[in-house]
């Protein structure tokens, strides 16, 4: 998917120097203008949470991170679509959605909800024909690598029109609703947090999701430690169970 030129951007607030690529990009010169904004944001959003962070735990309250906000804008960094500004409809301007968990100071469990439509008005919610009108469904969770214990962003990519694994676990969920045998209007699914996989679970499958990227906090910021942008031409689930 080719990405619109834009103006040059301001100058970065994030680090000078990014840690290389682990994987796919081979060298720092191949560094995209859409990666760096995807990290000057990740350590603006890491900066507010730290310093908004003392003062929600005196006053005894939940930190107010806006997760999903944050990821929308997140994606279109990384991707080149943009929001729909101020109108209501999807999360992006093409129709694709993107849903956010974040673990950092979480009360519950973090979870990816209302992933597949359901109970709701919208077009084709409560059937697979929902997916028709969605070209990609993003996943983006904030929490900690297990062995570092560092801050860390990850975001997998689904082409839900294409992807025929992601499709046919919906299917059996819309099946299993359709029989009585599941109740809930509400899709979740169950994010590697604090894990080094890329699988989520689900009771009506367990997948493997395609990485686009991911992120890790380094000692002046975070660092591009993955990013494979071939996921959105190719990327495709792999069933697990």
């Amino acid at each position: 998917m080719k990405r619109k030129t834009s103006k040059p951007a301001k100058k970065s607030s994030a680090p000078a120097d990014p840690a290389p690529i682990l994987e796919v990009v081979d060298s720092k010169s191949q560094l995209s203008q859409a990666v760096r904004d995807a990290i000057e944001l990740l350590n603006l959003h890491l900066e507010m949470y730290e310093g908004v962070k003392p003062y929600a735990e005196k006053y005894g309250h939940p930190h107010p991170t806006d997760t999903r906000g944050w990821s929308q804008i997140l994606i279109s960094a990384l991707t080149g679509i943009l929001g729909l500004k101020r109108k209501k409809g999807a999360d992006l301007e093409d129709g694709s959605d993107v849903k956010g968990a974040n673990t950092w100071g979480a009360i519950d469990t973090p979870r990816f909800n209302g992933v597949i439509k359901a109970g709701t008005k919208g077009r084709g919610a409560g059937t697979i024909a929902s997916l028709d009108s969605m070209p990609y469904l993003f996943f983006v969770l904030w929490d900690n690598e297990p062995t570092s214990t560092k801050h860390r962003c990850r975001v997998w990519a689904v082409r839900t029109q294409k992807d025929t694994v992601f499709r046919n676990m919906a299917t059996t969920w819309y099946g299993k609703r359709d029989s009585g045998e599941i109740t809930s209007t509400n899709f979740q699914l169950h994010p590697p947090r604090g894990k080094n996989t890329n699988i989520f679970t689900n009771t009506s499958g367990n997948l493997e999701y395609p990485l686009l990227f991911e992120a890790r906090r380094g000692k002046a910021g975070f660092e591009c430690a993955y990013y494979k942008p071939e996921v959105l031409e190719s990327g495709q689930c792999v069933k697990i169970s």
